[in-house]
């Protein structure tokens, strides 16, 4: 999102872009979690309505909650069943309510490291812009309008198992690009890891990041 505004705001300064796993705005589905996760810092007693810098206790539980929630979204069931599945840290159920499955034990930590390095503002800030992003102001053809102003080459990059971030959003973005016949490639990585593939070492991703960085320095 980022990097389409620069290509808004500044299309004169921008030669080339990359759009990874991204869209041109959120889903009301995006829109919901982020709430949650708003919501579970914000309600969180220690978060003092952001004023708790010079407080003893900082909002450590909401951030938890948000950060679990949000790994969550960045993982497809498909990843999950295969890192973690119906695994148990026990051989045998405990019936109460610790934390026994291997995937608990995973969205625990990720939450407790999260919660010791984030800012519970930055947090409920950097969610808030993300939701209020939208060059279209909620009109579909207007991205192809918008996009007329756009002088760089473009390389969209999407994940099969990115339901967060799919595929079909991407395509919007490559679209309304080639509606202006504006110079873009796109490509839709085949890989089970979710949104989070983006982070991952997949040969193909990076041959495709390496062949679009390459073709940039040639051209210089």
């Amino acid at each position: 999102m980022q990097a389409l505004e620069w290509n808004l705001q500044f299309p004169n300064e921008v030669k080339n872009t990359i759009i990874i796993a991204a869209a041109p705005n959120l889903t009301a589905q995006n829109i919901a979690f982020n709430e949650v996760a708003r919501q579970s810092i914000i309600t969180d007693p220690d978060f003092q309505k952001g004023d708790f810098y010079t407080k003893k206790n900082k909002p450590k539980r909401g951030l938890r909650v948000a950060r679990m929630l949000g790994h969550i979204t960045y993982l497809s069931n498909d990843a999950m069943k295969s890192k973690f599945g119906r695994k148990k840290q026990n051989k045998d159920y405990q019936y109460n309510f610790n934390t026994e499955f291997e995937i608990e034990s995973y969205l625990n930590y990720q939450g407790d490291k999260f919660a010791k390095e984030f800012d519970a503002n930055t947090y409920i800030r950097m969610t808030k812009a993300l939701d209020y992003y939208d060059p279209t102001k909620q009109n579909k053809k207007r991205l192809s309008e918008v996009f007329k102003k756009i002088k760089s080459k473009f390389l969209v990059i999407s994940f099969t198992s990115d339901w967060r971030f799919s595929p079909s959003r991407s395509k919007e973005i490559v679209k309304s690009l080639l509606d202006n016949n504006i110079n873009v490639s796109y490509a839709e990585i085949s890989a089970e890891s979710g949104h989070d593939a983006f982070l991952m070492s997949d040969d193909h991703y990076h041959e495709i990041l390496n062949s679009f960085f390459k073709n940039i320095f040639k051209s210089k």
